[in-house]
């Protein structure tokens, strides 16, 4: 049944329907849907029951928020700002909770009248396309306090999307409908997910939490249940925990007792802990990459060289930016430390032995360690490495784990650091590191090489199908592996094409915001276009582009042309930012004369906007279209239902 909602006469006086007013703009519900008092007396009470969010500084009008999410302007006679607050009185304040009924302004009709200008009270529903599905208006003379109207919610909307949440109460609001929290065995986020690993994710239920203001989708994948917030990710995660306390258990934990098939568990295992590992870190090495393109942006000859590459200024900003890659293993360490719930400051150190000068300079130089047998063992350079560290982290909790087991208490302090430090930092220089390094290298060059030879076909695959991964989270696992890239040759093929595929659902959403006509709509796709042209795609996604179908395709023609257009032209960029902010990762930091990557980021870049754009508003979307729910996904990381 459909929830209904009553206005009361803000006044003594005689009511008129909305089209019968004096105003214009009113009269044709510009403003909204509502109705006009004209009053005989200057008393005025509040129509509903709610808080006052807005108060106008010439005191003309108040705006209320009622608890179902109506938004409700009291507005006192008609082109009364020009009287600067004279005839008003408001004994209210901002954020204060009023009830239906309680005086919230007085009004001076003769002074209104004396300046020849109506005092008809005009009570407006300023979100009625969002929440009410119609309105019923009672005319005729009528006392303060009496029901004068009766407002039909949406009932979707009543339920959920209408009512702006705080973080707080949005955190309490996810926790509720997860099942509760013991349903919650520990929760991480990245940047626009909190991704829970619960108990029973049968007991969370999807189609009321999705309907929620604030949340984007739910996804399930890899063995997370996730929440898709966008853009305020971090402060709701942060109301999360602080909600959830430290009820949850370890990741190890969950993984013996999720009862799944042991393959599958174990890839969503890997794909979580790299998710909780690099996710907190990908902020800083994205400002990083940009801060080094544009050091290279300001000496080129073509500018004027604004920097010369030699000066203290130069040398200064060029250290800011190189340190989140020159300290990554120790930044990633403690990251995985916690994730896993280990010491993140032994990790950190762990990675400080990997990222120490004189390990860095034996590793550049492949300098001998020792040799049995015929083989020789030799320190590498793990500036910039990734993957070694991830195990390291872990091989540090296993080891935390078995001392203290085996270890008097009174020894943990010193003796579990000590043992720690010294056994995995040394598996790590002998066994692990050059072996994970290796691979890791391989790979990274394979794709760079396959990405380089392949030309137009690897990178229109790749820009078609890039999005998709997004999809179900799992593109963190391609997150090293550009890192790496960029470690082990200075370059990455891959991410030049995967910038195009953000720039063109950023292209796509961005054509339904100027062609929609809903306000909702507008405001989400011009947030999600900003976001995605800054190299986060999920709020475009979840937001509007996988729920107009269509919308999501169009950005996949779209990057499927940038992609091909930057592999014909072998494109390839020099750092880690994507997007239209990652411009300044095209410029070649050892040749800054050389614009050839730039030159073809900004063709592909072009073409992705022009064809996902124009395929958007002629194909992809209309405002007549029903939104849906959500694309439906199999659980298991890696696939698609069709």
């Amino acid at each position: 049944m459909a929830q209904t909602s009553e206005l009361l006469a803000p006044a003594n006086g005689a009511v008129v329907a909305l089209e019968r007013t004096s105003d214009p703009i009113f009269a044709k519900g510009a403003m909204g849907q509502g109705f006009g008092l004209v009053p005989v007396d200057g008393e005025v009470v509040s129509p509903v029951s709610g808080h006052v969010a807005m108060i106008a500084d010439t005191k003309h009008a108040i705006g209320l928020v009622t608890d179902d999410g109506m938004e409700v302007l009291v507005h006192m006679g008609v082109d009364t700002v020009g009287l600067n607050g004279d005839p008003f009185d408001i004994p209210v304040h901002v954020n204060q909770t009023v009830t239906a009924g309680e005086v919230i302004a007085t009004m001076d009709i003769s002074q209104i009248e004396d300046h020849n200008l109506d005092p008809t009270i005009m009570v407006l529903i300023t979100n009625s396309d969002q929440v009410v599905d119609h309105l019923e208006v009672n005319e005729g003379d009528t006392h303060a306090k009496t029901a004068v109207a009766t407002v039909t919610l949406k009932a979707a909307e009543s339920e959920g999307r209408t009512k702006k949440l705080s973080y707080e109460e949005l955190a309490q609001f996810i926790i509720e409908h997860i099942g509760g929290e013991e349903n919650v065995d520990s929760v991480i986020h990245c940047i626009s997910r909190l991704r829970f690993y619960l108990k029973d994710e049968d007991k969370a239920d999807d189609d009321i939490l999705k309907n929620q203001r604030g949340i984007l989708d739910i996804m399930h994948v890899a063995g997370q249940y996730q929440v898709v917030i966008g853009n305020e990710v971090v402060p709701v995660y942060e109301a999360v925990v602080d909600q959830l306390g430290d009820s949850g258990e370890s990741e190890e934990q969950v993984a013996a007792d999720d009862g799944k098939n042991p393959i599958v568990r174990g890839f969503g295992n890997l794909i979580g802990f790299i998710t909780g590992s690099m996710s907190p870190v990908i902020g800083v090495i994205a400002a990083a990459g940009i801060l080094k393109g544009l050091l290279a942006l300001l000496t080129l000859p073509q500018l004027g060289a604004l920097l010369n590459a030699e000066s203290t200024a130069y040398i200064t900003l060029s250290a800011i930016g190189d340190s989140a890659f020159f300290f990554l293993p120790i930044l990633v360490g403690f990251s995985a430390a916690k994730r896993l719930n280990g010491d993140p400051i032994i990790a950190a150190v762990i990675g400080g032995v990997l990222a120490y000068p004189q390990m860095i300079e034996w590793g550049s130089e492949f300098k001998t360690m020792f040799t049995v047998g015929g083989f020789t063992f030799s320190f590498l350079n793990y500036s910039y490495s990734i993957f070694p560290m991830i195990l390291s982290a872990w091989l540090a909790k296993k080891c935390e784990d078995r001392l203290k087991k085996v270890l008097p208490t009174y020894l943990h302090m010193i003796f579990i650091p000590l043992i720690t430090v010294l056994v995995v930092s040394l598996i790590t220089l002998v066994v692990t590191g050059p072996v994970i390094q290796g691979l890791a290298n391989g790979i990274a060059v394979f794709i760079n090489w396959l990405v380089s030879v392949s030309g137009w076909a690897g990178g229109l695959v790749i820009g078609c199908f890039y999005q998709l991964l997004v999809i179900f989270g799992l593109h963190w696992g391609v997150v090293p592996l550009v890192a790496q890239q960029i470690a082990g040759t200075g370059e990455t093929a891959l991410n030049a094409i995967i910038c195009s595929t953000m720039i063109s659902q950023g292209a796509a959403v961005l054509a339904v915001a100027l062609k929609s006509k809903k306000a909702d709509t507008k405001e989400l796709s011009f947030a999600a276009a900003i976001s995605a042209f800054c190299g986060v795609t999920e709020p475009a996604i979840y937001g509007i582009n996988l729920r107009y179908r269509k919308v999501f395709i169009s950005g996949m023609i779209g990057s499927a042309a940038g992609g091909f257009i930057t592999g014909l032209f072998h494109g390839t960029m020099y750092g880690f930012t994507g997007g239209l902010i990652g411009f300044s990762s095209f410029f070649n930091p050892k040749n800054p004369t050389d614009l050839s990557s730039f030159y073809i980021f900004l063709l592909a870049s072009a073409a992705s906007i022009i064809i996902a754009f124009i395929v958007t508003w002629v194909w992809g979307y209309n405002d007549q279209m029903t939104m849906g729910k959500r694309v439906e996904k199999k659980q298991r990381p890696g696939t698609v239902k069709a």
